[in-house]
């Protein structure tokens, strides 16, 4: 019988290869897997814009700023500076489990792919915010497989290399929100004038919304949409049991505070004041713009955030934010020279010009005291030197040019000394002055206290018509302030390399004596009644609970008030950009701007006194005659000057039967011996010889 076929075994091997090879395949592929995720973590991330670029930090070593040619305006803040209920509205309708995957929603992936897949089309995403970030750092938001790829691999690279909670504040710092602003800070002031720690919960669901899509979902383009996703945000926020039902309906139905669409770019702290030090780090330091946008540098400033946040009030408070009227403010430390505050301008966003800086503007009488110091230090002069009030032609340059100046609303006021002179702002009084010394002298102490700005050597330059700015001013002032010391105006203290290295260090204030302290003191003393009854600036002497002396100075165009403290030396200054004559009232801004300012940029400074130097003797006078009062003059005033240019006459006119003499707390003006000369009989019998 023929052998039946035999029946062919079962072949085991290949299937046991392909196993095999399956098997080595997924040991490839998690050693490649291992191997990709050592080397990005071992290899450095990019880096961020703000690594790069380079910081503006204040006095307090808080960041100011960063310098970048993109224009971004961003505020980092730390997480504990951000709304609590920002953080959750934003994960809430970004990133529901954030804190629980690795970078990447694998559910939500899956979630959006069959809605995708259902609508025909691409309707919705599920990018995690670490993604979001990755995309926003490193990459364009162009929708190409390369771009996905390397998208994911700094997906990885940030969870491996920061914590949730850093990944979280970067997004918070980065995102974009619209109009101009990056970053939750920069929106939180833009939308609704606060910071990001202040968002209430209405305020947080709105601003959570917007990233989405910053045109479509901003309340100043589309405040219907915006509204409808900030009733999702809350009815998620409910339902993962962060707030109430009640809490959502109150949110729902609360009008917000936003700002007035004209205020509504964003704007960052000190921004003239950053563009100042843009300008000194180029042009005086010679670091290129690139190097400063993407070098990583640190510059170290001089401005105090507190008197800069004064500043900016006291400007926003004194200024209609809607006219044309422009204001500049700029306060110098007289004991350092260090520029602690400035203001350029009103509206930064509107009008980027920094008028602190402005050459083109006149002074006016705010430029007197610096010819009076002149007069004071050359010792023609003293606080009781008089001259007449009155229309006057002023003949000049050998008699062939004649000046006729006037004063403001044609007052005259006869017979004045200097104190009275500086505290009424009278012209008549200035142009005999600056012909007595010399207007080449004027011009040439003007530069020893820190004006560049060319002065005509004209008498109509003690009515300040040679243009100056602000800054200058300023300075010019803390030399009074600082009892005739010129010390360099600063700006940057420090400047830094990305590793570290200084680059740049401002060498410590040394200052200049360019005035005798006692001159310096005396003039001080006669700036002060500008405060004082009768002078130019009691209107606001009230509010300013301190000493403090300074000058008005009101030209066609200009508005101004400078003055000082021994802490703090100011120029304010309001006008036109557009040659535009000002008003009476608006040149009346500037004086409360700078005592707004003075207040309260030393609200936690104790008053104090200037330092009286040697070289000054003080001594009563009788007002009316300029002699030495005595014991029966009705009238006393206490007067102060540089030694040895005080009267040494005692007034005659109140005097009984030879008892005149000194008045009692008077100082003695001579010889032999003050006390002897005020309070001893032989003092008497003296001068009764002697006259």
């Amino acid at each position: 019988m023929p052998r039946d076929s035999a029946v062919p075994p079962i072949r085991k091997r290949p299937f046991r290869r392909i196993l095999r090879l399956l098997a080595a395949l997924t040991v490839l592929g998690l050693l490649a897997a291992g191997g990709l995720l050592g080397y990005l973590y071992q290899k450095e991330l990019p880096p961020v814009g703000d690594d790069v670029r380079s910081k503006l930090l204040d006095a307090r070593g808080n960041v100011l700023a960063t310098f970048a040619s993109d224009g971004r305006s961003r505020e980092p803040v730390t997480l504990s500076r951000i709304s609590p209920l920002l953080i959750q509205a934003t994960l809430a309708v970004e990133d529901r489990k954030f804190y629980d995957h690795i970078g990447f929603d694998p559910k939500g992936m899956a979630r959006a792919v069959l809605v995708n897949l259902e609508k025909g089309s691409r309707t919705q995403g599920a990018s995690t915010l670490t993604q979001q970030l990755a995309r926003n750092l490193y990459l364009s938001h162009e929708k190409t497989w390369t771009r996905k790829a390397k998208e994911a691999l700094y997906t990885l690279q940030l969870e491996m290399k920061y914590s949730k909670d850093e990944i979280l504040n970067m997004y918070l710092n980065e995102i974009y929100y619209g109009h101009g602003a990056y970053g939750i800070e920069a929106a939180a002031r833009m939308y609704f004038g606060k910071a990001a720690a202040e968002l209430n919960l209405a305020e947080s669901t709105m601003l959570a919304g917007i990233p989405k899509g910053p045109t479509y979902y901003s309340p100043y383009n589309h405040m219907d949409n915006a509204k409808e996703r900030q009733g999702i945000i809350l009815s998620v926020m409910k339902d993962q049991g962060h707030i109430t039902a009640a809490e959502e309906e109150q949110a729902k139905q609360e009008k917000l505070n936003l700002k007035p669409r004209g205020e509504r770019d964003a704007t960052v702290d000190a921004p003239y004041f950053r563009d100042y030090i843009r300008t000194l780090v180029m042009d005086t330091l010679h670091i290129s713009s690139d190097e400063l946008d993407q070098g990583g540098l640190t510059v170290y400033t001089t401005l105090d955030p507190e008197m800069q946040s004064a500043a900016e009030e006291a400007v926003h408070k004194g200024m209609d934010q809607n006219g044309e009227l422009e204001t500049a403010l700029v306060s110098i430390d007289p004991r350092s020279g260090y520029i602690k505050a400035m203001v350029g301008g009103k509206n930064y966003r509107s009008n980027q010009f920094n008028h602190a800086l402005a050459t083109t503007r006149q002074p006016g009488s705010a430029f007197k005291p610096i010819m009076y110091l002149t007069a004071l230090s050359s010792k023609s002069m003293t606080g009781l030197s008089v001259f007449n009030s009155q229309p006057t032609l002023f003949h000049y340059d050998n008699n062939r040019q004649t000046y006729q100046p006037r004063n403001f609303g044609d007052k005259y006021l006869g017979e004045i000394n200097m104190r009275q002179a500086i505290a009424a702002s009278d012209n008549i009084y200035a142009v005999n002055t600056i012909l007595k010394v010399g207007a080449d002298k004027v011009a040439e102490m003007a530069v020893k206290m820190g004006i560049d700005s060319p002065l005509q050597h004209v008498p109509s330059l003690a009515l300040g018509t040679s243009p100056v700015s602000p800054l200058e001013m300023a300075s010019a002032f803390a030399v009074i302030g600082g009892g005739g010391l010129k010390m360099p105006v600063t700006a940057i203290l420090k400047i830094t390399d990305a590793e570290g290295s200084v680059l740049y260090e401002a060498p410590p204030p040394q200052g200049e004596a360019v005035v005798e302290p006692a001159a310096a003191y005396v003039l001080t003393r006669l700036m002060e009644g500008v405060f004082e009854s009768g002078g130019t600036g009691s209107r606001v002497a009230s509010e300013i609970k301190r000493p403090v002396a300074g000058k008005t100075g009101t030209t066609d165009t200009d508005g101004w008030m400078v003055g000082f403290t021994p802490e703090l030396s100011t120029a304010v200054w309001v006008g036109y950009d557009k040659g535009r004559n000002i008003e009476t009232a608006d040149g009346r801004r500037a004086a409360p701007i700078f005592a707004r300012f003075t207040e309260k940029a030393l609200e936690n400074v104790p008053p104090k006194t200037f330092p009286i130097p040697d070289g000054v003797v003080s001594v009563y006078i009788n007002p009316k005659s300029g002699k030495l009062a005595t014991a029966a003059c009705p009238d006393k005033e206490l007067e102060t000057f540089i030694s040895g240019t005080e009267p040494t006459e005692y007034c005659e006119e109140h005097s009984t039967g030879g008892s005149a003499g000194p008045a009692a707390g008077g100082e003695a003006p001579h010889p032999p011996d003050p006390a002897e000369e005020h309070n001893s009989l032989w003092g008497d019998i003296k001068r009764w010889w002697l006259n």
